[in-house]
């Protein structure tokens, strides 16, 4: 049934906070799906959930194997490697052709979330730039920005929870915290600029260099826990 006031059904409401739960690490990863369990600690019938259940395997937070059901993924620094290189390519793109396309208001909002994200504390101190989802995301806005479908429908929905519970779960703390926040500037100044090579290639080199960050610094501290957050 639908909220009247929202149109949000009740499977709407246990697909967010599942897929938080994911995300954050609340409900672990690798760890089996029970549905008697999830209903009862939700309160829901088992229809709703189900239907989130679904939702949550099409944005690879879930998975089903024959003879053992649904499962949370598991996470591995081989498949972020991958999402990795993936990103590089694509965000690259994305960049390029927000360059082309995004409006000056557009851009303007973009500066501006940029001075929201210079005032957390974490980033002022080098810990941390870990950004909320959505539309406080920069890296959503940009692809987002792109204005290609296929693009934000691949980056924005079937892969973005995914690479955010990685972040979550599998980053790790370093100092590369300010240097992230420069580059995004950087991005930013070419996209206003309309280089659109520039700024392809700026946003490349940006997740090229987090991916050989956080791949060193699995190298150099291989049983780290995978709890603290990560820049990029």
């Amino acid at each position: 049934m639908k909220s009247e006031e929202h149109g949000i059904t009740l499977a709407d409401r246990v697909f967010a906070r599942l897929r938080q739960a994911i995300v954050e690490g609340e409900i672990p990863a690798g760890s089996k799906i029970s549905e008697p369990e999830l209903a009862s600690a939700y309160g829901i019938s088992r229809g709703p959930l189900r239907e989130a259940i679904g939702r949550l395997e099409a944005c690879h937070l879930v998975e089903r194997r024959a003879n053992v059901g649904a499962r949370v993924v598991s996470l591995s620094l081989e498949d972020l490697m991958e999402l990795y290189l993936l990103r590089e390519s694509l965000e690259g793109l994305a960049a390029r052709l927000a360059a082309e396309r995004m409006s000056d208001t557009e851009i303007r909002e973009l500066r501006d979330l940029l001075h929201q994200h210079e005032q957390r504390a974490e980033l002022q101190e080098g810990v941390a730039y870990f950004q909320k989802e959505g539309d406080m995301d920069f890296h959503y806005r940009i692809i987002q920005g792109s204005g290609n479908a296929r693009l934000i429908q691949l980056l924005c929905n079937d892969l973005y929870h995914l690479m955010r519970m990685y972040r979550y779960q599998f980053g790790m703390a370093s100092s590369r915290a300010r240097n992230a926040f420069r580059e995004h500037g950087h991005i930013v100044e070419a996209i206003a600029d309309r280089d659109a090579e520039m700024a392809e290639l700026l946003m490349r080199r940006h997740v090229r260099v987090s991916r050989e960050n956080v791949a060193r610094q699995f190298a150099e501290h291989p049983n780290q826990s995978p709890s603290i957050r990560a820049a990029g």
